[in-house]
């Protein structure tokens, strides 16, 4: 369920150089630095946690093209808002819930653009739970099933259950109460299990 399965890449972000100076800079100084007008800070900052923050787009969204643009979008957003940063949470806290509020808004102003969730008369057949074509179709499966979610139980489900985030630490990544997190990744753990059962059908048996 990352971008590489999906056919994606990183998109560049201007921060492939590392700069002189900045090794032993923390994240929260690098982002005063670059709302105080210092170059080069915040493509330091952007070099250190572009992986994840790509992982993260690419997860939630639908597509890579969407991932991509997603990423470039929040990472205008942390750019001119640095400033906004309290540091009542880490940087990359705060870079991951800009991107992922991102992805949700893209795909909220996308709603055409809908995941088709295949019947079970097409799906691949499991032969055998012992063998790696078998573990390669459920893992289809299951990255279908994921991109069939909601956005918002996708993102709760990838946090948790994914990234293996707390699910109070993914309540504060996603800027909702811990009570939201625990029904979503509850609903989303649902539908996923459906998905999985459907596997087990006469024929199918794992």
């Amino acid at each position: 369920m990352n971008a590489g399965v999906r056919g994606g890449t990183a998109p560049s972000t201007g921060a492939g150089t590392r700069e002189a100076g900045f090794d032993s800079t923390s994240d929260s100084e690098l982002l005063r630095a670059h709302a105080a007008g210092a170059p080069y800070a915040f493509a330091e900052l952007i070099r250190r946690h572009n992986d994840h923050l790509w992982q993260t787009a690419a997860r939630v969204c639908y597509t890579p093209e969407d991932a991509a643009d997603s990423l470039q979008e929040a990472l205008l957003s942390a750019h001119r808002n640095a400033g906004s940063f309290r540091g009542e949470s880490g940087v990359r806290t705060w870079l991951h819930r800009i991107v992922v509020n991102a992805c949700l808004d893209r795909i909220r102003r996308n709603r055409a653009q809908r995941a088709v969730v295949l019947p079970p008369d097409v799906w691949p057949e499991i032969s055998d739970h012992a063998d790696e074509y078998s573990r390669i179709d459920i893992s289809i499966v299951l990255e279908r099933a994921l991109f069939a979610l909601p956005p918002d139980q996708r993102a709760a489900v990838v946090a948790v259950d994914v990234e293996g985030y707390s699910v109070a630490d993914a309540a504060d990544l996603l800027g909702v109460p811990v009570g939201t997190i625990k029904s979503r990744c509850a609903r989303a753990r649902q539908r996923l299990k459906a998905e999985l059962d459907s596997l087990n059908g006469e024929g199918n048996r794992m």
